[in-house]
């Protein structure tokens, strides 16, 4: 019998229309469209698993990510599934790799969202075949494995293979206890919904009370539109969610770095544990300007950081206190745990960027792979919830009093139901012939 090879089976552009209810506003996105590129990819048996794998977008411009996965799809038919596993630090190079695709990289942009996609789906495929949720297939990996999952070219000033495997081997012998307690307790989140800009003020405190009744003890809000509404609204969820829970603030870019700094400065009497992408992802050195001047507020960023090279500078500069890696710009579960690795040596707690969709379904693994075996247990460990689009995944979310709860099914929790996927297909799915608003 043929060794199993690699086929992709379809790839979509699926939306949402959450801009009719003003899901995921900010002051960078009034109006998002909660987006996925997405791929299944398959080995060519009629009863072998499928990998399903998406990179998270906001509407216009999906279909160009849809359209880099098919300039990507040379890169990644044909290979034997096991020679894939078996080298997955140099399969990840290979597809990164094609030198005239590059060009429009390298290692940023469309084309590393679409190896994201291409990526996850490699990964979904893999878990399922080996029966065991994501986060579980990679935490019994050896350290070793693990490490030889990861590409370390342009990190290794930062961050050796001979480091990340000690790091690695230090924690192995509590991993046993570490799963047994994530099993347990799950891993705490935080809850966005209440805090969009496009929001009432009246939603935002039901919201805020129906959260607060539910048991969730962290909470973030998007500011940056006006410096007044800003604060007002700041003591409006303070208000509602009382003094001992903590309060995030997100700028989503808008500010440059000493509007930033006047800006957390003025919102700080509302007892502030992080301020969000306060200027440009790109900016490195304006970030740790930042971090520098509105301590002991700690600086958060990462959802659009575009590879692990940037992540490590930003650690190098103490730029980032809270690493907010996000699972669709990264280049798939590989650069991810590149940059986990990267914060383990730092010691900046990895709190996953999610929200979107899919997002939160792919981040549970992440933290979870993150807690059990590369960064270890931490008091400070956060990871960002947002309550839209769940019902359309086969295995969604669970959260039980603020906290992620342990995904069991085989796979990355990235397959999206046919029935939705049929639905929001754009822009002949029957969502977009009615544009119907979404809970």
């Amino acid at each position: 019998m043929p060794a199993p090879r690699l086929q992709i089976v379809e790839i979509l552009d699926l939306r949402f229309p959450t801009s009719t209810g003003r899901h995921g506003s900010d002051a960078m996105n009034p109006d998002p469209d909660y987006s996925a590129a997405y791929v299944v990819l398959g080995t060519g048996t009629d009863d072998g698993p499928l990998g399903h794998g998406l990179a998270f977008t906001i509407g216009r411009g999906n279909d160009v990510v849809c359209e880099a996965i098919r300039a990507l799809q040379p890169r990644v038919e044909g290979w034997e599934l096991e020679a894939v596993v078996s080298d997955m630090a140099g399969f990840w190079r290979h597809l990164n790799g094609d030198s005239q695709l590059r060009w429009l990289g390298p290692d940023k942009g469309v084309i590393h969202l679409a190896s994201a996609a291409l990526m996850n789906a490699v990964w979904d495929l893999w878990a399922k075949r080996e029966g065991k949720p994501l986060w579980k297939l990679v935490v019994d990996l050896t350290p070793r494995q693990l490490v030889g999952c990861v590409d370390f070219r342009y990190l290794s000033d930062a961050l050796t293979r001979e480091e990340a495997l000690a790091l690695l081997e230090q924690r192995a012998p509590a991993k046993a206890a570490e799963e047994a307690r994530v099993r347990r307790e799950g891993v705490r989140a935080y809850t966005t919904s209440a805090g969009w800009l496009g929001y009432s003020d009246a939603e935002i405190r039901r919201r805020c009370r129906d959260a607060v009744a539910e048991g969730w003890e962290d909470f973030k809000i998007k500011v940056g539109r006006d410096p007044a509404e800003d604060a007002r609204r700041a003591a409006l969820v303070r208000e509602e969610i009382g003094p001992r829970r903590r309060l995030m603030i997100d700028a989503n870019q808008v500010w440059d770095v000493p509007q930033a700094i006047a800006s957390v400065h003025a919102l700080s009497r509302y007892d502030l544990a992080w301020v969000e992408e306060p200027t440009s992802p790109d900016d490195i050195l304006g970030h740790a300007a930042i971090a520098r001047a509105v301590t002991p507020i700690r600086v958060a960023t990462g959802e659009h950081c575009a590879n692990a090279v940037m992540f490590k500078q930003f650690f190098q500069a103490d730029a980032l206190q809270v690493c907010q890696l996000d699972a669709c710009r990264l280049a798939g579960v590989n650069e991810c745990l590149a940059v986990m690795l990267l914060a383990a040596k730092f010691g900046v707690p990895v709190c996953p960027h999610a929200g979107g969709v899919g997002l939160c379904e792919h981040v549970q693994h992440l933290a979870l792979i993150d807690a059990v075996a590369v960064g270890g247990p931490r008091a400070d460990r956060v990871v960002e919830f947002v309550d839209h689009l769940h019902e359309h995944f086969v295995d969604p979310v669970r959260l039980v009093r603020g906290a992620y709860q342990v995904p069991e099914r085989p796979g990355y929790s990235t397959e999206i139901r046919a029935a939705s996927r049929e639905r929001y297909r754009f822009p002949r799915g029957a969502a977009w012939d009615s544009a119907c608003p979404l809970s």
